[in-house]
């Protein structure tokens, strides 16, 4: 039985550049041909509640919009946190997504970070054979244990870093990775 290549990932770019998988243009989500500048960023302030999430997933959803990536963590005041989305949308209904979060009521603050000059990172963690451990180095990643099983390292670095290091995972026949989604915050200007 011949081998079969594993499923082609999301391209990285959010907007322009073309894919290193087919040089097209476009971005494959879930088997569908899509725009890359569909992507909208956004950041969002809310307050912390059990259902706040489900709220904001429901806002999402209504609308049809597709969640690409998702990121919470805690602001410096207590009950508040701050979400990063990446979500693709129509072009007709770009300003829908911002307007739809706006109407949740736990949601305090919503900016459209898609057109600014920010600084984003990703995450991936990842176990791979020690044979692979030089080059992986090499490429930025870190160490985080050795075990007899293999070596979990991991890299942080922008949506491109991340897939290109993704990609060499794969050639070096990475046990399990995981990654997380984006960190953004504007630059100073």
């Amino acid at each position: 039985m011949p081998e079969t290549a594993p499923p082609a990932l999301p391209h990285p770019r959010l907007s322009g550049g073309t894919s290193p998988q087919a040089g097209k243009s476009h971005l494959p989500i879930n088997g569908e041909e899509q725009l890359p500048n569909r992507v909208r960023v956004l950041s969002m302030v809310v307050e912390d509640g059990q259902n706040t999430l489900t709220k904001i997933a429901g806002a999402i959803r209504r609308r049809g919009f597709h969640v690409r990536g998702i990121s919470i963590g805690p602001t410096g005041e207590a009950g508040r946190s701050r979400i990063t989305l990446e979500v693709d949308h129509g072009h007709a209904e770009a300003d829908q997504v911002r307007k739809q979060l706006d109407r949740v009521v736990e949601v305090l603050e919503v900016e459209d970070l898609t057109d600014d000059d920010v600084h984003s990172r990703e995450l991936v963690v990842a176990k791979v054979p020690s044979s692979a451990l030089a080059r992986l180095i090499q490429q930025g990643a870190k160490v985080i244990s050795t075990a007899a099983d293999g070596t979990t390292v991991e890299l942080s670095g922008s949506r491109v870093e991340v897939f290109d290091f993704i990609e060499e995972l794969h050639r070096h026949g990475a046990v399990d990775i995981v990654r997380s989604g984006p960190v953004v915050i504007r630059r100073d200007t």
